[in-house]
């Protein structure tokens, strides 16, 4: 490692991903459990779509001046894990989760679009019946199901590393010096 690469990302980074990770794992939860039992017919149904819209819509805007700071910023050297195989898996891992939040972002722009919820929001139009009417709905359902799979591997990961390694990987992570 050059004496030019940091040990730690960018405070900026570090906020914004701990900030994703808890908008994330709300989303998820709530998109999973939560959404799906309450009735079409319930009046609090479209404020929890259009809060669920809002959010999204904030974290596509995060991830956008995240994928920036990749950029941008100097970085800790990639993680080892020891292993050629683990390190290339983490690699992937982190794409991948680039590529799902992405993806995430990018059906639920295309559900909002498509299923018309501007208008529904302000009342001008009835709550849709059946979202899987709208093929990004597909799309973003299975980007859920394997978001939730690769974060449950990243924070899997990322305890492995920080208990079993102890090489104290979630330091980078943090603020600090």
């Amino acid at each position: 490692m050059s004496e030019n690469t940091p040990k730690r990302y960018h405070p900026v980074h570090v906020v914004i991903h701990w900030l994703m990770a808890l908008l994330i794992v709300m989303m998820l939860g709530v998109g999973k459990t939560v959404m799906p039992g309450i009735d079409p017919t319930d009046p609090q149904k479209p404020m929890m779509l259009q809060s669920h819209a809002f959010i999204g819509m904030t974290i596509g805007v995060l991830l956008l001046v995240r994928i920036v700071m990749l950029f941008a910023a100097k970085r800790p050297a990639p993680a080892d894990a020891g292993n050629a195989a683990l390190n290339f898996i983490g690699r992937a891992v982190h794409i991948l989760l680039y590529v799902l939040m992405l993806g995430m972002v990018a059906s639920g722009l295309g559900l909002f679009q498509m299923a018309n919820l501007p208008a529904v929001f302000s009342g001008a139009a009835p709550y849709p019946a059946n979202f899987f009417e709208y093929l990004p709905r597909v799309g973003h359902g299975l980007f859920s199901w394997l978001l939730l799979g690769l974060v449950a591997l990243h924070v899997g990961a990322a305890l492995f590393h920080q208990f079993i390694k102890k090489d104290n990987l979630l330091a980078r992570m943090w603020f600090g010096k």
